[in-house]
Formats: C-alpha cells, structure tokens, sequence
C-alpha cells in the first residue's frame, strides 16, 4: 500500500515563503508523477503544480506560475513544493498525490492527507 505524507503547512505572512514535501513509501517512486493540489471549504480541489518521473518537466496552474516551484528527489522519495510571495488567496489544504502525468485529481489514484497553508495579510 503506497502512503503519501505531507509536511511543512503552516501560518505565514503575506509575502513569505514555505516549503512543503511529500514523503512517499514504496520501490515505485520514480516510476510515477506527482502532483500537489489544493483545496478550500466548499470548493472543487485545485490544481497547483505537477511533476514527471524524472524530473525534467514541470507544469504550473497560472496562479502560481513564478511564485511556486515543484521538485522531487527519487532517492528520497520525496516530493516538494516551494512557495514563495505567498498571498492570502494561497490559503488552503494542500494535498500530495501519486499518478499520472496530469491536472485533474482523476490523473492520481493515491493521496496524501493533507497540510494545512494559512496565508495572512
């Protein structure tokens, strides 16, 4: 059973920067995308950025193109994702998951349970 853990959420100021990861279980790791994904009260989960196998392709939701940065060490099995100029809008649940390459949640089948990101003005 692949487990995904997310770690690194917290309370920031507007303009500050966190880093999360996503430490996965399993031999697998490098032979799949990860992605991270996002999700407010009420609202539909949200794509936030993805990553291929090896690393070299990286894809972003425009809201945060050139503010986050997605990377993955295969030797760690692990994933992050750094955030930097964070904005109040950025608050939300942030969510790792294991799949394929893509931007919808229908992409990935496994899930981390979430870190919290709480972006203040």
């Amino acid at each position: 059973q692949v487990q995904l853990v997310e770690s690194g959420g917290g309370s920031v100021q507007a303009g500050g920067s966190l880093r999360l990861s996503c430490a996965a279980s399993g031999r697998t790791f490098s032979s799949y995308a990860m992605g991270w994904f996002r999700q407010t009260p009420g609202k539909e989960r949200e794509f936030v950025a993805a990553i291929n196998t090896s690393g070299g392709s990286t894809y972003y939701a425009d809201s945060v193109k050139g503010r986050f940065t997605i990377s993955r060490d295969n030797a760690k099995n692990t994933v992050y994702l750094q955030m930097n100029s964070l904005k109040p809008e950025d608050t939300a649940v942030y969510y790792c998951a294991r799949g394929a390459l893509g931007t919808t949640p229908y992409h990935y089948n496994y899930w981390g349970q979430g870190t919290q990101v709480t972006v203040s003005s």
